[in-house]
């Protein structure tokens, strides 16, 4: 049975972190809905434009069984300012459902809508300082009950993997990877 998964973006996002976990969890057969907080048509990192399939605002009464942000600056920051999604993610926490992110995003936004505090958490080493209490794990997928977080474009096919174990199984997880594996040689 294919996953409902939410992907939120953002001008300037990172388009290696948001474009890696859109293509993995597709390839698990979950429903990924890309919506913006901002316009349909996203510039991302290094200059990188796609279009996202709707805006937030229109995904208000839904439900997801994941909602997982990509960082980037100012990527993170303009999707912390979304009202709109942090409604849908705390409403996510409150609902015991997945939600994660990557890169900045935990300590720009997670954090910021006290959504991992306390916990096990990690993110990019460079916004270690931002989240408090001594709860940062170094390591590149930290998973703590339903919030799932990660360190950056380095991990992120590592992270999405992860997701599609956490929604799936270890055997739908060892499929897609090899899958990706295939596609290298």
């Amino acid at each position: 049975m294919g996953k409902k998964v939410l992907v939120p973006v953002a001008q300037g996002t990172e388009a290696m972190e948001a474009i890696t976990i859109i293509d993995v969890l597709r390839r698990s057969g979950a429903g990924v809905i890309v919506a913006s907080v901002d316009e349909i048509s996203i510039k991302a990192s290094k200059e990188i434009e796609f279009k996202a399939d709707i805006l937030i605002k229109d995904c208000m009464d839904e439900v997801f069984d994941l909602i997982v942000l990509p960082g980037g600056i100012p990527g993170a920051r303009n999707l912390r300012d979304s009202k709109d999604l942090e409604i849908l993610l705390k409403k996510q926490a409150e609902q015991q459902k997945y939600y994660g992110a990557i890169c900045a995003a935990p300590a720009v936004v997670l954090h910021h809508y006290g959504l991992v505090t306390p916990g096990r958490v990690t993110c990019h080493p460079g916004f270690a300082g931002q989240i408090d209490n001594g709860n940062i794990v170094e390591a590149n997928v930290v998973v703590d009950g339903n919030c799932i977080t990660s360190r950056g474009a380095g991990t992120a096919c590592e992270f999405a993997l992860n997701l599609v174990e956490l929604l799936y199984s270890d055997e739908k997880k060892k499929e897609v990877a090899q899958g990706l594996a295939l596609m290298l040689d």
